[in-house]
């Protein structure tokens, strides 16, 4: 039985077609040859969908491959909207969102279970994740003994790491070839613009949302003894429902780096948190010059270019200073030019060492 265009079936369940329908768009053929099927739109209860098993995919062919697995699919349909959404119709990218209910096999498409120890909340089950991702990276279910049970065991007590702290950024030439299995985890390091340069060079991205108390710790730990790139990452000092939210923050800050996603380029040169030292971007402002009476710096009136980029260097060190000093305790001192250390030392830093150092410490 073939499928409708944008539907995935990937264990050759039966589809309920009555339940759903399908939108296509036909782009300017001028720019591409591809027909781009936008996600499904379900007019269905819950129930019919899970009884559906449809992994909704958008099935875009693009330059980056981006999969994502949730219990809630239909949450990404936000991105064809705006930028991310021209991203996919210009071939940019190639996304598709499974439904982790896909890969179950009991009536009620469970993909949870008691903690293991006690105590409140569900935890998210191995068995349907792993065949999930299986399927999705292309791995054969491998065959588990009771020895190798417990050699996993032990590693899955081990602390989050992303191995990537002192290694350099990925660049076009030094992309990541192979794909990585990237988890949102309140528990784990967090994601940085640093982490988000370097997923941008990556071939093909598959993020895991999890729900509930979260995922079984042995998920990432089977997976990165495989050899797959695993990451965890946290967006923050709090806890959310799922990783929905968490997925959808770092692919913006993740595909907004591609080369051709943004209109300008040069709108992502001097942002916030970028480059070597990086800094807080200094503060913007647009015409009407006098706006209720509170008027714009009068440098940038000036037309001195020179002036007006010493001007905004100069906010953005005092900016950072005041809101995240941690970022200028990080600075190279070496790579600093006269000006900004006459700036960072009338704020109160010393920069004769390999760092600033705030002499109010």
């Amino acid at each position: 039985m073939s499928l409708p265009l944008g539907a995935v079936n990937p264990r050759n369940r039966p589809i309920h077609h009555e339940h759903y329908m399908f939108t296509t768009l036909v782009t300017d053929f001028s720019r591409t040859s591809h027909i781009f099927p936008y996600p499904l739109t379900a007019h269905a209860t819950p129930s019919h969908r899970r009884t559906a098993r449809i992994s909704a995919r958008v099935s875009y062919h693009g330059d980056m491959q981006i999969d994502i697995v949730s219990v809630f699919p239909d949450y990404f349909e936000v991105l064809n909207v705006g930028l991310f959404g021209k991203a996919i119709e210009r071939g940019l990218l190639d996304v598709h969102t499974h439904d982790l209910r896909s890969w179950t096999h009991d009536v009620h498409h469970s993909v949870d279970d008691t903690p293991v120890g006690g105590g409140a909340g569900m935890v998210m089950k191995p068995e349907v994740w792993a065949e999930c991702l299986d399927d999705l990276l292309g791995f054969e279910p491998p065959s588990i003994t009771a020895a190798s049970n417990e050699t996993q065991h032990s590693n899955a007590s081990a602390p989050i790491s992303n191995n990537t702290t002192d290694e350099p950024a990925a660049t076009s030439e030094n992309a990541l070839p192979k794909p990585v299995l990237i988890f949102p985890n309140p528990s784990a390091p967090l994601f940085t613009q640093r982490d988000a340069t370097e997923l941008s060079h990556a071939s093909h991205l598959l993020f895991g949302c999890g729900r509930y108390e979260g995922y079984d710790a042995r998920i990432p730990c089977y997976y990165r003894a495989q050899g797959v790139d695993v990451r965890e990452y946290s967006i923050g000092d709090y806890v959310l429902n799922g990783g929905e939210v968490a997925v959808s923050v770092m692919l913006e800050a993740i595909t907004r780096l591609i080369p051709g996603f943004m209109g300008n380029p040069d709108s992502i040169a001097e942002e916030s948190y970028t480059g070597s030292n990086a800094l807080l971007e200094h503060y913007q402002y647009t015409k009407p010059a006098i706006w209720r009476g509170m008027g714009v710096p009068e440098v940038l009136t000036s037309g001195d270019h020179g002036k007006v980029d010493r001007f905004r260097r100069d906010e953005a060190i005092a900016h950072t200073d005041q809101v995240r000093p941690d970022l200028i305790r990080q600075m190279d001192c070496k790579a600093l030019d006269k000006a900004d250390r006459k700036t960072l030392m009338t704020l109160g830093w010393e920069v004769s060492g390999d760092h600033p150092r705030k002499l109010s410490d």
